[in-house]
């Protein structure tokens, strides 16, 4: 006969790596990059030049410290720090407005894909934004699927949320795309065209992160209800809360 709960696994024993702050992801990425390229692009501080190219260098270094303290090449991270040299790169080039709107709206669009395609894969990204042992303790969740006979569903359950993750990335391409447009319209190179892009970059959080971030956290409180369902474990029981060691 089957037992009520499923039996306990070992504790995990590795260490855990150093939570990032939020704090200076916000400062690095988002506000020092901005107020450069709004306050200080003009003649008389950086110029439009320099003060792009200031501006960028806090967003590469944040995304490399990131590279040396963890030893691992985080895919995301790489493709910030790879969108951030095209951006220097369009604007050093003097490229006109609507090659921005292409960039922007192509590193989501292509996060998108790939996260479509992984679902035919034995890594869905799914498991890298939600169910990972950041996250969930998945030891204690594979267990319990394997007791009650639920793999199966829950694997149906990981397909549609790699959907809602892949709609994610489109909108966020979309609504890059019309952000781009609306606001870059001055020549790259110049100081109007930095002021542009730090007022995007501001605006990127509450425009595109938001709803991204809205979509996310249903698709994580879809998979929380699936699992509790499926293994019969309270949310308790089964998020990381760093009690393990």
């Amino acid at each position: 006969m089957l037992a009520d709960k499923p039996p306990a696994e070992p504790a995990n024993s590795q260490p855990k790596p150093k939570k990032e702050s939020f704090l200076a992801n916000l400062l690095m990425n988002i506000v020092i990059p901005t107020l450069i390229l709004t306050k200080l692009s003009g003649d008389e501080h950086l110029g439009a030049t320099w003060g792009l190219i200031v501006a960028l260098a806090f967003p590469i270094s944040y995304g490399l410290r990131d590279f040396l303290i963890n030893k691992k090449i985080n895919v995301f991270s790489a493709l910030g720090i790879v969108s951030v040299l095209l951006t220097g790169g369009l604007s050093l080039l003097h490229l006109p407005p609507q090659y921005f709107a292409i960039k922007e709206a192509a590193i989501p669009g292509i996060l998108g894909i790939v996260t479509l395609i992984s679902i035919k894969t034995r890594y869905p990204l799914v498991k890298t934004f939600i169910y990972n042992d950041k996250v969930l303790k998945i030891h204690k969740v594979d267990s319990a699927l394997q007791h009650y006979g639920t793999h199966k569903q829950f694997e149906r359950t990981l397909n549609n949320a790699s959907l809602m993750i892949a709609a994610s990335f489109f909108l966020s391409s979309a609504l890059n795309y019309i952000l781009a447009k609306i606001i870059l319209v001055s020549q790259p190179g110049t100081a109007e065209f930095n002021a542009e892009l730090g007022k995007m970059t501001a605006l990127s959080y509450p425009v595109i992160a938001l709803p991204m971030m809205i979509i996310m956290m249903g698709t994580l409180f879809y998979v929380f209800r699936s699992i509790r369902l499926l293994t019969h474990l309270t949310l308790e029981e089964v998020i990381n809360d760093g009690s393990e060691n």
